[in-house]
């Protein structure tokens, strides 16, 4: 419990000095555009492939599962649309890039941090923290909800491709259960859950990198300690917003 609370403690500590106000503005808008790039562009191909194939998996399961007369047609697609804006497209496309972009984030602050880079940086006067992880998190907070996007309309694509070339149901069928009372509200939910679980994947994964202590070894736990962390925290998070907005 002690040592929860000593690492709680040193996350909002450093937190409070990451959110300090940048030194050279060009210098930061620099960094934004390079971990823009790094952290979100890059992600675009993994986000549009995963999401293509589950909405196609989704569409197949649902049709299988509660195929019944009594049921209209339509109600794959209604269901399938549900499952993408509510959940997939921003709780679940949120923890795959906490796999992939925590990892990056926590091994590369890791390696500058034994290498001896920081400590260098905070010689010279520079706040590394700062310096190193603001435009992380405002880079990951800004190219999220635009992944989550993409991942919806892939999604979508996917459960058509089903249809065309498939061959379970027509298209007709899906986009008027795809169409049928549509909530936007539900589009904004995810994009606002999404911008969270962009702040929590960005800061842990940047804390943990952080604060690594040792050799290569090291670094390897901590990118291991971030990717959980982060998972349990946008999975509690999940819960909570999904209350909040839904309630």
């Amino acid at each position: 419990m002690i040592k929860a609370l000593r690492t709680v403690g040193c996350y909002v500590v450093l937190m409070k000095r990451a959110f300090a106000r940048p030194e050279r503005m060009h210098m930061f808008f620099k960094q934004y555009i390079k971990e823009i790039e790094q952290l979100g562009i890059n992600s675009i191909g993994i986000v549009l492939l995963i999401s293509f194939f589950i909405g196609a998996v989704i569409t197949i399961q649902i049709k299988l599962n509660i195929e019944s007369p009594w049921m209209p047609r339509w109600t794959v697609g209604y269901v399938t649309r549900e499952i993408l804006l509510l959940e997939f497209s921003s709780s679940i496309m949120c923890l795959i890039l906490a796999g992939k972009v925590g990892s990056n984030i926590a091994s590369e602050l890791g390696t500058m941090r034994v290498t001896q880079q920081i400590d260098a940086l905070e010689i010279m006067g520079v706040n590394s923290a700062n310096y190193l992880i603001l435009p992380k998190i405002t880079a990951l907070v800004t190219a999220i909800p635009v992944l989550v996007t993409f991942s919806i309309f892939a999604g979508i694509i996917g459960a058509f491709a089903t249809c065309w070339f498939g061959g379970i149901m027509t298209a007709t069928d899906l986009e008027y259960g795809l169409q049928f009372t549509f909530v936007e509200w539900f589009v904004w939910c995810g994009i606002i859950k999404s911008l969270f679980f962009a702040f929590i994947i960005a800061s842990v994964s940047a804390f943990f990198g952080y604060s690594v202590e040792g050799g290569s070894i090291e670094v390897g736990k901590a990118s291991t300690d971030a990717v959980v962390s982060s998972s349990v925290l946008i999975l509690f998070a999940d819960l909570i917003l999904t209350q909040l907005l839904m309630g």
